[in-house]
């Protein structure tokens, strides 16, 4: 399978324009975001919390006076100094005003701390059900007071009617002094989490961002067709994995960028010998220089190279299906021994020609393999036509089965010339002949081994090979075994 690399067109926008600054915009959002929220809403929540829980407080103790003592007020058994000494005690502890009223709104007794008014003689307008269903009013009540006030409000009850009110008045300004107080710890707290956000955004520069601009510029390498290009992997985390995968990945490319070149080398080489050769005898015998009575002679030459044509592109097409890397296998239970045994009759005649002898050692009678069976037959015709290629004359070839567990074995055999000890691992690769070949077979495509391998790892098998110089060379390749 062929490809074509195509020049990309350099991004030249900068990394740091893009996701790193959005991570800056998002940083100083967040921040301000904060500080903001911080600001208003926890303030907010804060004060208004603050305000109920005070109200709250005031009036539990307005109503326990009211209801516990000052009765006594109202039927004489208490004097205007005792209630007067309660209410300094109230005013002392609740750091608030506290004024005893009649139900027309005048003054009784009050108390009141140093920094709050003198209560009047009568309150103007006085409602005490302008509260309504609130437990507090907020505000500078009927204008008595210079700032706002928290007022509550709590019945005195005696002989069943009411005889007066207990009022508590305190300034809200207390409260927000304890608010402010409890801000500047949120406030505090606020700055301490964007200052270690920065120090993230920090490690995420040194650990993400930098790595990740390092992938960024070799992958706009790759595009360029800069395949040389290495990323340096410092750690061992993922963004070290991903840079040595980008670098594994570049190498791969390299790799079949030069197997490209020589494919189409060898294809182009293996293709122009033959079509040069037939173009030459078609013009000389166009043109006369070979005599007819010569003609026979050169016309089977060119018979000959057609047939290199047509296997060479049958085995071009073969590899192609494997290289597609979905290729569908058509498996079936077959019978092993029945397909070696037609696959070596096929060499009957130029056996018979150069009297070499295939030996065939089955295990059985029958042995069942589960397997494609055209992939499986191509694959013996290939060992053995290798098999033949690579002997001399007056010699023999082995093909032997095994039935070991649930595997079956086959071996195929010769005594030949054998493979050169630094050439036993490239007779797998395309195209790749030994000098030995070259000399001896020059119809061969070097594709046939390649093809057998292919085959063989598409069933998830394993084919080995065993071979001395001058003594012979063996092929074992494995199947998967089915009863008989």
């Amino acid at each position: 399978m062929f490809f074509r690399r195509k020049k990309a067109k350099k991004n030249n926008l900068p990394l740091n324009s893009t996701l790193y600054l959005k991570f800056i915009i998002v940083y100083i959002i967040l921040g301000f975001l904060s500080l903001f929220t911080a600001a208003t809403l926890a303030s907010g929540l804060t004060y208004s919390g603050l305000k109920s829980s005070e109200a709250d407080r005031l009036y539990a103790q307005a109503t326990a006076m009211a209801n516990d003592y000052l009765p006594g007020y109202f039927s004489d058994l208490l004097t205007g100094s005792d209630v007067k000494m309660q209410l300094n005690g109230i005013s002392a502890y609740a750091k608030a005003a506290v004024w005893l009223v009649d139900r027309e709104g005048n003054v009784l007794v009050s108390s009141r701390p140093d920094s709050y008014p003198t209560a009047p003689a009568q309150i103007r307008g006085f409602d005490p059900a302008a509260s309504g269903s609130a437990t507090y009013q907020e505000g500078n009540y009927h204008g008595y007071f210079e700032e706002d006030v928290l007022t509550v409000s709590a019945p005195v009850v005696q002989g069943f009617s009411t005889k007066g009110y207990l009022l508590i008045h305190k300034e809200v300004s207390d409260l927000t002094d304890f608010r402010d107080t409890l801000m500047r710890s949120v406030y505090a707290t606020v700055i301490i989490i964007y200052l270690l956000s920065f120090i993230v955004l920090l490690a995420f520069q040194f650990l993400v961002y930098r790595p990740l601009r390092k992938i960024t510029e070799a992958a706009t390498q790759y595009a360029s067709g800069n395949l040389e290009y290495e990323i340096p992997v410092t750690t061992q985390d993922e963004m070290g994995y991903l840079s040595a995968s980008l670098n594994y990945m570049s190498a791969q490319l390299r790799d079949m960028e030069d197997y490209q070149k020589k494919f189409v080398a060898n294809v182009s080489h293996d293709f122009r010998s033959p079509l040069t050769s037939i173009k030459g005898y078609v013009e000389a015998m166009a043109d006369g220089t070979i005599p007819p009575e010569m003609q026979q002679k050169y016309l089977n030459i060119i018979l000959f190279e057609t047939e290199r044509l047509t296997d060479l592109t049958q085995d071009l097409l073969t590899l192609n299906e494997f290289d597609t890397k979905d290729i569908l296998l058509n498996k079936e239970v077959f019978d092993i021994h029945e397909v070696i045994k037609n696959t070596a009759a096929t060499f009957e005649g130029i056996c018979t020609k150069r009297k070499i002898s295939i030996e065939l050692i089955l295990a059985a009678r029958h042995l069942n393999v589960y397997a494609d069976r055209k992939k499986i037959q191509q694959v013996l015709y290939n060992l053995i036509d290798n098999a033949i290629k690579f002997s001399d004359s007056d010699s023999s070839i082995t093909v032997e089965t095994t039935d070991r567990g649930d595997k079956v074995y086959i071996s195929v055999k010769d005594y030949g010339i054998g493979i050169p000890r630094d050439s036993l691992n490239k007779i797998w690769e395309r195209f790749y002949k030994t000098d030995a070949s070259r000399g001896k077979d020059k119809k061969g495509t070097g594709l046939g081994l390649s093809i057998v391998k292919e085959a063989i790892q598409a069933h998830g098998e394993n084919i080995n090979v065993i071979s001395t110089e001058g003594v012979g060379t063996e092929f074992i390749f494995s199947l998967p075994k089915r009863g008989n």
